[in-house]
Order: structure tokens, then C-alpha cells, then sequence
């Protein structure tokens, strides 16, 4: 069985090294590339205000934040949930390090990169001419995302999660679920190997025959013969095969 957990954050700002934090997390469960109902999705108190420019992204405020739990208590919930499947993200290394960062405050230990599919790297290996956003790829895909007002995180981890299965194939993504990948070099080799069955040779109704360049050749040793010794051709003629011995 493969499971898959299609993850997004919200947070403050853009640096989780100068004090941003996270203010939303969301997670979606799918097994065999199937959703299969089951959510992750908490708002969280970032202990810190909330710049307008970020709150104009995610309608995230003070006052809606003001109650939440604050990361520490909701971390064990999380990392149970997340457990230890595969960690599909867009965009990965900017949620992956605010996650870090919340992680290493309460001493726990660290997400590791070999768990992790970076969905903007399949995209922009399966599309480099781009735009490779979520909204692009909803686009592109034909889904849905007309309910997309502001970046929430559990929305988009339900809007990642179908365009994921687009970028292993769509579907045809099923027939990939059965190898069980659960890593980016996994991910990655399935988005490349989605090529185009290929035809059976057709073969010929009948042999080709080969030419007879017995003529061409005698009126050659003519043409050379007229020339004499002084012919080039004389020098590179192939010399008979000696006689095998008695």
C-alpha cells in the first residue's frame, strides 16, 4: 500500500529564518493516489502579529488567529497524522523549512528531503516551458479552483492532490500506484516514463532485391583500361585472392 500525504502551510511572511511562522497547516491522505477522505487541517496562533501583505494572501488575521493553538499543541497531532509516508508539497523547500523551523524550537527531530515530492519539480520537468503555479497547473489539468479566493492550505493540498496525480499520468496514475514510489527520485522517474506506447514495426510484403552493379562495374574496368597505368583506380583495384594451396 502507498500513502501519500499532499501538504500545504499558510504563514506570516516568506523567511522562517527571521522570525515568520506558520499560521495554517493542511493535509490531505491519499492511498494509491485515491483521496481517501481523511484531513489534516488546523489554523494556528503564531505568537506574533500578522503583516497585512500576508494576511491579503491567506485571509488569515490577529483577531481570527487570536484563539487558535499555537504550534507546540498541535505538533504531536501533526506528526501522527503525517506519520512516516511520503510528503507531496509545492514548492517544497519553502513549507518544508517553516516546518523545520517549528520543529527545532520544540527540539524535535527534523523532516528529511529523501521524503519528500517536490510537485513543482515534476512540473517544471514535465512542462518547462511553464507557468508551473497551482493555478497553472489547475488550468492546464482542467480542474477546478474557482473556489480559490484566498491561498488556504487545506484547499490547496486538495487542489495539489489532483494535480499530482496529472503529473504521474493522470489517469493512467493508477497503473503507476502499484510500484509504490515514495520518494522525489521515484516521483520523478514515473513523471518521465508516461511515454507513448510504441508501434510494431510493419514489415515488407516482400524482400528488397538487391541491385546488380555487374554492368556498372565492366563499363568502370573500361573506362579504366582507356587510361592506362596511369589510372589512380590501379593503385586501390583489390587484388585477387591467392590460389589455396594444393
Amino acid at each position: 500500500m502507498r500513502r501519500d500525504i499532499i501538504l500545504d502551510t499558510e504563514t506570516t511572511g516568506l523567511d522562517a529564518n527571521n522570525g515568520d511562522r506558520i499560521v495554517e497547516i493542511g493535509c490531505v491522505e491519499m492511498i494509491n493516489l485515491y483521496p481517501t477522505g481523511k484531513t489534516f487541517h488546523v489554523q494556528i496562533n503564531p505568537e506574533r502579529s500578522v503583516p497585512k501583505g500576508a494576511s491579503d494572501v491567506h485571509g488569515l488575521t490577529d483577531a481570527v488567529l487570536a484563539d487558535k493553538p499555537k504550534f507546540r499543541e498541535i505538533a504531536e497531532d501533526f506528526l501522527a497524522f503525517i506519520g512516516d509516508s511520503t510528503l507531496v508539497i509545492h514548492n517544497a523547500s519553502f513549507d518544508i523549512g517553516f516546518l523545520n523551523a517549528e520543529l527545532h524550537r520544540l527540539g524535535r527531530p527534523k523532516l528529511t528531503d529523501d521524503r519528500v515530492v517536490d510537485t513543482l519539480m515534476l512540473a517544471r520537468r514535465k512542462h518547462p516551458a511553464g507557468p508551473n503555479s497551482l493555478d497553472a497547473l489547475c488550468s492546464r489539468y482542467g480542474i477546478d479552483n474557482s473556489k480559490r479566493k484566498y491561498h488556504g492550505a487545506l484547499l490547496d493540498s486538495e487542489l495539489l492532490a489532483e494535480v499530482y496525480v496529472e503529473l504521474l499520468g493522470g489517469k493512467q496514475a493508477d497503473l503507476l500506484a502499484g510500484g509504490g514510489a515514495t520518494s522525489q527520485k521515484d516521483a520523478r522517474a514515473q513523471s518521465g516514463s508516461t511515454r507513448r506506447a510504441r508501434k510494431p514495426a510493419r514489415t515488407r510484403p516482400a524482400p528488397l532485391v538487391r541491385p546488380d552493379f555487374a554492368a556498372d562495374r565492366a563499363a568502370h574496368d573500361a573506362f579504366v583500361a582507356k587510361i592506362g597505368d596511369a589510372a589512380i583506380w590501379t593503385k586501390y583495384a583489390a587484388k585477387p585472392d591467392p590460389s589455396p594451396a594444393d
